[in-house]
């Protein structure tokens, strides 16, 4: 079972790189909302308190970027 959260968290580090890399940016935004999740659920089984509040900020702020350029279209 370990190793199903380390291939989560994997991904999740995958997905944020990516989405760094990527030209479109609505494609980012899903991929670092994806990406942080996925580390968060990674975080959490690993029990890293640092590490979770650093993902949770992480993923919100993703989100609220998200949709503060929905909003302002």
């Amino acid at each position: 079972m370990d190793m199903f959260f380390t291939i989560i968290g994997a991904v999740g580090l995958i997905l944020i790189t990516y989405g760094i890399v990527t030209k479109g940016r609505k494609l980012q935004d899903y991929l670092d909302i994806l990406g942080g999740i996925c580390l968060e659920i990674y975080s959490i089984h690993i029990g890293n308190v640092i590490f979770i509040v650093l993902q949770l900020v992480f993923t919100g702020t993703a989100i609220w970027d998200f949709f503060r350029k929905r909003k302002s279209r």
